[in-house]
């Protein structure tokens, strides 16, 4: 049986191969990406969810969910951000992407993760 594969896109390195190591202990194949432009460049970006830090390179991670929404990506998405705005908020619920507040302390990436997508 295969493990659900994770998308994950965040700019910053450091907090990327955590979040990686971190998933992939918890039993998700992830497979990371540092820039919109090699995530959305990509023919397929299906997997059991998507995980996105807002601030990124050129788009944010909004823009490159909907983006993807646009070519049939349905997947379940969250969006990690620190104190996001009323409109950040609205614009993720209407693009059907949980939000998930920085710091990411404990677990509660992981726990959210589990409640879309059970490893």
């Amino acid at each position: 049986m295969s493990s659900p594969k994770i998308i994950l896109l965040d700019d910053d390195a450091a907090l990327r191969q955590a979040l990686t190591f971190s998933l992939e202990i918890e039993g998700y194949e992830v497979e990371a990406f540092e820039t919109s432009e090699e995530l959305i460049t990509r023919p397929d970006a299906e997997a059991a969810c998507l995980v996105f830090d807002y601030r990124l390179d050129k788009l944010n991670g909004l823009d490159v969910l909907e983006t993807l929404r646009g070519r049939g990506v349905a997947a379940p998405a969250i969006l990690i951000t620190s104190n996001p705005k009323p409109e950040v908020r609205a614009r993720a619920a209407r693009l059907q992407a949980a939000v998930v507040e920085k710091p990411l302390l404990g677990d509660l990436l992981v726990a959210r993760l589990r409640e879309i997508v059970p490893a």
